[in-house]
């Protein structure tokens, strides 16, 4: 489903809708305090989760990428587990790209499993401990903050700057998963992501209540030799906040004549697929999308299809490296 607006609200004017809600986010703010309260599993390697505390984007598989190859630099190989959020198979299992689709194991760790070994299961535990037996040095656990069947090492929470925590009400009030000050007293790191208007407006509106080191970062483009400027593009996403990556190919000088935001994680079946195609043909435009979008694609559109990847860039990765120092890695 897509985000209501109101969840956008100024948190002292979260709007009529939020209020009249504002019992059932109570409610589900206690459901997951209560889950929170049970103890995980205690790996024998480090555990770096990577969360949030709103539902939709925020950049956490970028995130995770950019672990995978600051790790690696420091020689440690990393295994990720993750749920596999709209997959079929509920593991543990290792993802395979070359067996596996993602609608078997999701598209985040179908994209994830190009850059490091990659393990889906229901049950972050049994994840875990598969990882383990395969030799890695240290675990990411993706998207686990409000999962407690894990002990992590470090909890790294990341946040869109320019959402920020929306209307600071819990779902189905606002976005949060959990109440702002339970979630980040769990913190020992937040990363927020965006350019630097909204990550001034963030610190304004937010800075009080980060009480971890805070790190800032932005997603740029990927280098690839691709040449944007001047390409009629009719682009479509199926991510958390789809504007962000037309905002991105447009920044990269394309033009485009028609934008398509499709819901998270959405299949991109063929159907839609040559609809698509033949909208794009009536524009003289080119078909783009995202580099998550893209494991999605059918076979036969991936030729067809130009994808925009983007990579974390931190704007002070100290505190991150004293971190990481900090708990061995």
């Amino acid at each position: 489903m897509r985000a209501p607006d109101f969840w956008q609200n100024p948190p002292d004017h979260p709007g009529l809708a939020a209020w009249l809600l504002s019992p059932l986010g109570v409610l589900y703010a206690a459901a997951t305090a209560r889950r929170l309260a049970h103890m995980g599993y205690r790996a024998t390697v480090p555990v770096i989760c990577v969360g949030n505390l709103t539902v939709g984007g925020t950049g956490k598989t970028p995130t995770v990428i950019a672990l995978i190859e600051r790790l690696a630099e420091r020689g440690i190989m990393v295994a990720v587990v993750t749920r596999g959020h709209g997959g079929r198979l509920a593991g543990p299992l290792q993802v395979d790209e070359r067996a596996h689709s993602a609608a078997d194991v999701g598209d985040e760790p179908l994209l994830l499993s190009a850059f490091a070994p990659t393990f889906v299961a229901r049950d972050r535990a049994s994840g875990v401990r598969l990882a383990e037996a395969s030799g890695a040095g240290a675990i990411l656990l993706d998207d686990g903050h409000q999962n407690p069947s894990v002990t992590k090492t470090l909890s790294l929470v990341v946040i869109d700057a320019a959402s920020g925590f929306g209307n600071a009400r819990c779902l189905p009030a606002g976005p949060l998963r959990e109440p702002v000050a339970l979630g980040l007293a769990r913190a020992d790191l937040t990363l927020s992501i965006g350019p630097p208007e909204a990550q001034a407006a963030f610190r304004h509106q937010w800075g009080h209540a980060l009480t971890a080191p805070h790190l800032t970062g932005d997603l740029a483009p990927l280098a690839t030799g691709m040449d944007w400027r001047g390409l009629r593009a009719l682009a479509f996403a199926g991510i958390g906040r789809p504007a962000k990556f037309f905002a991105t190919l447009a920044d990269q000088g394309a033009t485009l004549c028609k934008t398509v935001a499709l819901d998270d994680h959405q299949p991109l079946r063929v159907a839609l697929m040559q609809r698509l195609e033949r909208d794009a043909g009536a524009l003289g435009a080119q078909l783009v999308t995202t580099e998550k979008d893209a494991v999605r694609l059918p076979i036969s559109f991936r030729p067809r299809v130009l994808t925009l990847p983007v990579r974390l860039t931190l704007d002070a990765p100290a505190a991150l490296d004293a971190t990481l120092d900090r708990i061995g890695l």
